[in-house]
């Protein structure tokens, strides 16, 4: 049984960039009036409360979304990530952070439709709590790669497919490149979104051939690093593998992550990227 537990980690570096990746593909979505389907496949438990055990046994957030989510020299691309983030914290207190689905759920629109999967038996009746009176949302306790056979392509031929496994098991490296496969086959103009964390660097080239390997087109990769690759313990980078972004995120991104690595990482350490892994 899996044991990994995101909210020992809500709110870090990784976070800060896998949401506001998110906020900017569903914002881009959301420009156009048809509706969408947002499709989570490793959804968590949608909420984390800062002052936690967990939360606090780690203080990663110290280091990620308390750097940045009072600062009034925020650059215009972090707006909507930043308004659900102080949604859920009004009294000046950060004392949540919101998950992918729950920033899903406070940036879609009424006609958009949400699916959200997770397997952990802890988190998933969490999650399923949080949606109860959301007539948009479905919450399985399935596995998340099926979900890209069984959902796909969704009744509006529209949606942002988000991928966030816990790289808990090895395998999760193959994995995610064979459901995006499955899921391409399917839909191909969907926008698939899938983070990474950078442990071992080689596993992550390694994932980058083997997507290169499937033929896909219009493949970006946006990365944040806060260290120098190691070959210690611990997670020094993270990322997210885009297919199909929207026309504007690559400059988006560019424009944002110098502020967010002068932010977060104000020893210097850090790299961010902005490159095509396949082009059009």
């Amino acid at each position: 049984m899996l044991s990994y537990r995101h909210s020992f980690h809500a709110g870090n570096h990784a976070d800060v960039l896998k949401h506001t990746v998110q906020s900017l593909i569903i914002e881009s979505l959301k420009e156009k009036d048809k509706p969408f389907l947002y499709l989570d496949t490793h959804a968590g438990a949608g909420r984390y409360l800062l002052s936690g055990e967990h939360a606090e046994r780690t203080g990663e957030y110290m280091e990620g979304i308390a750097r940045i989510w009072q600062r009034e020299d925020q650059p215009a691309e972090l707006a909507p990530y930043m308004t659900v983030i102080r949604h859920f914290n009004r009294n000046e207190n950060l004392r949540y952070y919101p998950g992918s689905p729950l920033i899903a759920r406070q940036l879609l629109r009424e006609h958009d439709k949400l699916h959200m999967t997770e397997l952990h038996s802890s988190d998933f009746p969490l999650l399923r709590s949080e949606f109860l009176k959301d007539d948009r949302a479905r919450v399985l306790r399935e596995d998340g790669y099926q979900q890209l056979k069984a959902q796909l392509p969704p009744l509006s031929r529209r949606g942002l497919i988000l991928m966030d496994p816990s790289y808990e098991l090895k395998t999760d490296y193959q994995d995610v490149v064979q459901g995006i496969q499955e899921g391409y086959k399917r839909f191909a103009t969907g926008t698939y979104a899938l983070w990474y964390p950078v442990v071992m660097r080689q596993q992550i080239k390694k994932m980058l051939r083997d997507l290169e390997a499937t033929g896909i087109r219009r493949i970006l990769q946006i990365e944040l690093g806060v260290r120098p690759d190691s070959d210690q313990r611990g997670m020094t980078a993270s990322g997210m593998i885009v297919i199909n972004p929207p026309w504007k995120l690559e400059q988006q991104m560019k424009a944002v992550l110098p502020w967010l690595l002068e932010t977060l990482v104000p020893s210097g350490t850090g790299h961010q990227l902005v490159k095509w892994v396949v082009p059009e």
